[in-house]
């Protein structure tokens, strides 16, 4: 990364001052560096408060212009462009802090400051990270969830290709994991450690196109039976018309009908202004 610092003058060693000059105290604080001011309290009623010295900006002493250092202008610092090598160890947290301990700032008299790093991690379309732990998603057709599947499922962050094979006589579900233990992230200062890689499989179901090339009354052979109606038959039964939704639209105006409880708005079907229910 490249930087920017304030370092000690190397022609006046911090001093500010040309040559062998010095600084003159200051006459406005007498060397204090602070100047007592009032100010007002409330009506009529004043504070005394003090307050850092602005004729030598709290220094106590003043150089005069011919006596500065033509360098630094009498700031004893300048400014320095560097370029720093930041090493990320493996297995490094997010939000871990790289300390540069005494690359900040200098200031004469006082130990230079550090350069603080902040790790943040960003975001892998593939992969979460919790810890040393990794989690991913993969999708596998009906038929290896039926049947079972032994191939390569991921390619991970190495580029290594993971093989996995599912037990035999296995039945997959929608939402069922893995785990593949040491297959995780290297564990910091421990990189020979690693957590775990849990995988998440998801059942990619044949679309229309694929079930028109098949022998249905064969395929509803093969597959389980498919459910009866309910036994007792309810009373009344509606036929209602079959409409594909999104579960996002669940709830949607809900924040319309009612405000907080301190509000004096209800539904529009409650006019009266009073709750449907009351406590008993």
């Amino acid at each position: 990364m490249n930087m920017e610092r304030e370092i000690i003058c190397s022609t006046c060693q911090g001093s500010g001052a040309r040559g062998n000059m010095k600084p003159k105290e200051c006459v406005h604080c007498e060397g204090k560096g602070w100047t007592f001011i009032q100010t007002q309290i409330a009506a009529s009623r004043y504070g005394t408060a003090r307050t850092k010295c602005t004729e030598c900006n709290g220094q106590g002493s003043k150089l005069k212009e011919k006596d500065r250092c033509k360098k630094c202008k009498g700031e004893k610092t300048v400014e320095e462009k560097t370029r720093q090598e930041i090493f990320i160890e493996k297995g490094m947290p997010d939000g871990h802090r790289i300390v540069l301990a005494g690359a900040g700032d200098q200031q004469p008299g006082i130990p230079a400051g550090d350069v603080i790093f902040k790790l943040k991690t960003t975001h892998h379309e593939s992969f979460e990270r919790s810890g040393s732990n990794l989690l991913t998603n993969v999708k596998i057709t009906l038929s290896e969830a039926l049947l079972g599947f032994s191939r390569i499922l991921i390619k991970h962050l190495d580029g290594r290709g993971i093989r996995v094979s599912s037990p035999p006589g296995r039945i997959i579900r929608p939402g069922d994991s893995i785990k593949l233990r040491g297959e995780g992230m290297p564990t910091h200062k421990h990189p020979d450690q690693k957590g775990d890689l849990f995988i998440v499989l998801d059942i990619e179901m044949p679309d229309a196109q694929w079930l028109q090339t098949v022998n249905k009354p064969a395929l509803e052979r093969l597959l389980p039976p498919k459910k009866p109606d309910m036994d007792p038959m309810p009373e009344v039964v509606d036929e209602v018309p079959y409409e594909e939704g999104d579960i996002v639209d669940f709830g949607e105006g809900d924040e319309d009908d009612w405000e907080d409880e301190d509000g004096d708005d209800y539904d529009d079907d409650n006019m009266g202004g009073e709750p449907e229910c009351r406590p008993q």
